[in-house]
């Protein structure tokens, strides 16, 4: 009920469009923080997760500590299997911003609408429309234009572009299984318990593959720490957890859509920040994979 009331009083004050605009703002921060930092990505992935499941425990604690206290069995292992996947997308794509173009990463770990559209189709016995369909071939076409284009002309961003957009499209073949994994839970569960309890888990699966690979957790410069608080207080709360309050009170379709912006505003940061200009056959295909990735996106609510 808490949870409820506080829903409704930020609706009354926050309308969800501007929610959600600053949200895709946020977010669109996420792969320039990533590049400016010089710890180990999953040194940066860690974190983040873990200074945003800090900064919303004690809300958690104090208006939804009944909710935590009761989840069953089964609610745990689905705050489990999400937090999990969403470690693997955090430590995929990372690693992703590191080895390409800030524009071929941020669009195609955007691509999770069509594998979620797939795994709905596999797992939830939703059809598969000729849109569905026809959406996904498009931006299958316009990832391979971006990936393999740039390479062929010798004009690929990054140390390992080709290695880096595999990265950026298993991050998004694991956002979409977070969110079809939580899609039972978040049913039940309130938007700050739920999150709280999947960065938790997604945290201590990011720290165990820190020490697991050997890398210091720290040591780190101020501006390091800084920078991990950045990427915690914009992505994290202002981002991703504004758009889980906005799919209260906007059509899933519309925030699917609005997504699309990240790519767009991350492209345009990493010009005016890094000076990163993406090549003609990053922009062609980027642009085919968001229309097909629209088109899917739309699809999936008709």
């Amino acid at each position: 009920m808490a949870g409820e009331t506080l829903s409704r009083r930020l609706e009354a004050r926050v309308p969800p469009a501007a929610a959600l605009a600053v949200a895709i703002l946020a977010v669109s921060t996420s792969a320039i923080l990533i590049r400016w930092s010089s710890a180990p990505s999953t040194v940066a992935a860690f974190y983040r997760v873990l200074f945003t499941a800090g900064l919303l425990a004690p809300l958690a604690a104090s208006r939804h500590g009944e909710t935590l206290r009761s989840l069953g069995r089964g609610d745990a292992l689905a705050a489990g299997a999400t937090g999990v996947a969403l470690a693997v997308h955090f430590a995929a794509w990372f690693q992703s911003v590191e080895w390409t173009s800030v524009a071929a990463s941020v669009t195609l770990v955007q691509a999770q609408p069509l594998f979620v559209a797939v795994g709905a189709a596999l797992l939830l016995d939703e059809r598969l429309t000729l849109p569905k369909v026809a959406g996904m071939a498009v931006a299958v076409a316009g990832a391979a234009v971006m990936s393999v284009g740039e390479f062929l002309a010798g004009t690929a961003v990054g140390p390992h572009p080709l290695a880096g957009n595999a990265l950026a499209l298993v991050g998004a073949v694991m956002m979409a299984v977070y969110v079809l994994a939580g899609r039972s839970l978040r049913a039940r569960v309130a938007l700050v318990p739920y999150v709280t309890v999947v960065y938790a888990v997604c945290a201590a699966v990011l720290g165990a593959i820190v020490v697991a690979q050997g890398d210091p957790l720290a040591g780190y410069a101020a501006e390091e720490w800084l920078l991990f608080l950045a990427m915690a207080v914009g992505p994290g709360i202002f981002g991703h957890t504004v758009i889980n309050w906005a799919l209260e009170h906007v059509e899933s379709s519309v925030v699917s859509v609005s997504l699309l912006g990240e790519p767009v505003g991350s492209t345009v940061l990493a010009m005016l920040l890094l000076t990163e200009i993406p090549g003609s056959w990053t922009v062609a295909g980027g642009l085919v994979v968001l229309a097909g990735i629209s088109v899917t996106a739309r699809a999936r609510e008709e």
